[in-house]
């Protein structure tokens, strides 16, 4: 049997992002490319290594083949361990049923044995879809030191944009006394971030519950934090203002590689002291060719730059031929800008090869977008907020 840890995170890693488009036509949205060299998913894991939380489940369902390859043991998060370490938790048959993870709460339900072998005193629920830095052991002992049985991270966010978050009310003291999904009117502008801590006995009593009540969505939002709220359990709220990004939609994905581009980025890469981790794939280093124009990017290991390059993001292994431009553009692993082609305002995903003559995105409007292992025909229009999936 495992020993006990003070400690399990289970990472939810299994929505489609289907507000992605075609970004995740082919994988998990929390597997989709960011920032040259990391893959979402690098956040939350790091964030947990950087804490000394070292049993991680991660709860797949959606295409989850690229994710799992890219987490397998968990060596470079440091979560390849004897004892603990990084665990892919897809959906499974018991005995007779079998079905799918329903929503957030029945998916940790469903995992309820995994999480009992290590006998936390504390349970940590994360989204796998957010760009962030943090220390969870700090939102831990603050749920300690309050007597918290739930502890929700909370952002604050623009007025305008409260209402497509859920929010929680909270009095003088930060302790929780109302929850509202998505509300019309809000009383607040402090959005919950998707990060949980519960008392390990008080989450599995409330799942279980939860579980046997047929009319339940078996989400987080929606019924388990309502229902302890209604019981007066003690809840409290824990003031997180960092940099944090929802990258759920085209744009916001965009602007969060955007983000990496300004003088003094809010998230700092460079941080030694809390290092984001992420798969090396061991390319060659990057080389720029005499001639080429290369102005405000970031560029990693395997990029071959004969053309221009401006305000952009160069993931590995991506070539622009000489004559190639790219504007404001983000350019995911392995794609090839051919010579002649124009790209702006765009994400080309991976693999994906944009042929000579092309004209992709336009120098205002929406993000336009390449789909992965797509070939763009020569000539081919692009427009900006179009996404071709395919010839």
């Amino acid at each position: 049997m495992p020993g006990k840890k003070r400690c399990v995170a289970m990472l939810l890693a299994g929505g489609q992002g289907s507000r992605l488009g075609i970004l995740t036509k082919q994988m998990a949205k929390p597997a989709v490319p960011y920032g040259c060299k990391y893959r979402i998913i690098d956040f939350p894991l790091s964030n947990c290594t950087n804490s000394n939380i070292d049993v991680v489940g991660v709860l797949t369902q959606y295409r989850p083949l690229e994710l799992n390859a890219y987490i397998a043991s968990g060596a470079p998060w440091d979560l390849d361990l004897v004892s603990g370490g990084v665990f892919v938790l897809p959906p499974y048959h018991s005995g007779a049923t079998g079905e799918w993870y329903k929503g957030t709460a029945n998916a940790i339900y469903q995992n309820l044995a995994f999480i009992a072998q290590y006998n936390p005193e504390y349970v940590l629920i994360l989204s796998g879809d957010h760009i962030y830095k943090m220390d969870y052991a700090a939102m831990i002992a603050h749920h300690e030191a309050k007597g918290a049985d739930a502890t929700i991270a909370v952002r604050q966010v623009p007025w305008a944009e409260a209402s497509r978050f859920g929010i929680m009310n909270t009095d003088e003291d930060f302790n929780i006394v109302e929850f509202e999904e998505k509300p019309k009117n809000p009383k607040s502008n402090n959005a919950s971030m998707g990060v949980y801590v519960f008392t390990w006995e008080k989450l599995r009593k409330y799942l279980i519950q939860d579980e046997a009540d047929p009319t339940s969505s078996n989400d987080f939002g929606k019924n388990i934090i309502p229902a302890m709220l209604g019981d007066g359990q003690k809840m409290v709220a824990y003031s997180f203002n960092d940099y944090w990004k929802d990258v759920g939609t085209i744009e916001s994905l965009w602007e969060a590689n955007m983000d990496l581009l300004e003088e003094k980025p809010e998230i700092d890469l460079h941080d030694k002291k809390f290092r984001i981790y992420a798969r090396n794939l061991g390319l060659p280093p990057h080389h720029i060719a005499d001639g080429a124009v290369v102005e405000n990017c970031l560029i990693t290991e395997g990029c071959e730059i004969m053309g221009k390059a401006v305000h952009s993001i160069l993931s590995s292994g991506v070539i622009v031929e000489e004559g190639a431009e790219v504007i404001d553009s983000v350019i995911m692993p392995g794609a090839i800008i051919r010579k002649g082609a124009v790209v702006r305002r765009a994400i080309v995903a991976e693999n994906a090869e944009i042929l000579g003559g092309c004209q992709v995105g336009e120098e205002e409007g929406l993000i336009a977008v390449v789909g992965q292992s797509v070939t763009v025909p020569e000539n081919t229009v692009v427009k900006a907020g179009e996404q071709f999936a395919d010839a």
